[in-house]
Formats: structure tokens, sequence, C-alpha cells
């Protein structure tokens, strides 16, 4: 089944963004990863929370794969910049209709 990781971030200090980009976008394509979307161009449709600055969903092959990549040595250091340089909420979704009455990726 296909995981997605799905993130809202709010840039605290802009430093940390071009070798994470650069470097991480090879990272995850190497563990099987896949960028849907990784954008601030998107309109609040619902809600009353505060939109954030930064939407992004990576498509994964599994959940596995995902936390391999999250919990690799490689991408520590990465993840240590990006949370000292940011505020993100960060949730991986499995690629199901609990209710079993759509189609989802496979």
């Amino acid at each position: 089944m296909k995981y997605y990781t799905v993130a809202e971030i709010e840039i605290k200090d802009r430093g940390w963004i071009p070798s994470y980009v650069k470097d991480v976008t090879r990272m995850v394509e190497k563990h099987g990863g896949r960028y849907l979307t990784r954008t601030s161009n998107f309109e609040k449709i619902e809600g009353a929370r505060k939109a954030p600055q930064i939407f992004l969903i990576v498509e994964w092959p599994s959940k596995e794969a995902a936390d391999a990549f999250y919990e690799s040595q490689e991408y520590k250091p990465y993840l240590q910049r990006r949370l000292a340089g940011a505020s993100s909420e960060m949730l991986l979704v499995a690629g199901e209709d609990m209710m079993k009455t759509a189609r989802t990726a496979e």
C-alpha cells in the first residue's frame, strides 16, 4: 500500500533551504519516494487554522520506505536543520479508503 507524507511548513530561517531541497530531493527518490507537490501556490477553501507558507505531499511505495528515509543517518543532519529553521506539521498517511468505497492508488 502506498503511503503519503503530508506536511505544512512555516519558515523561520531560510538558511537551511538550498541544501535541503537539493540533497533531500535525491534522498527521497533514493528511498522510492516522489514529490507530488511542494508549493506555496494553494488556496485555502475551508477551516479556521492559518494556512502554511509551504505545503507538500510525498508519495511512498510503502510505510517501510517512508520510515527508512525519515530514520536514515543520511537524512538526520538535514532533519535537524529543518527543525531548527522551520515549524512543521507532518503526517504519514496510509493510501487507503477506510470505507472501501473509493478507488485509491495501488
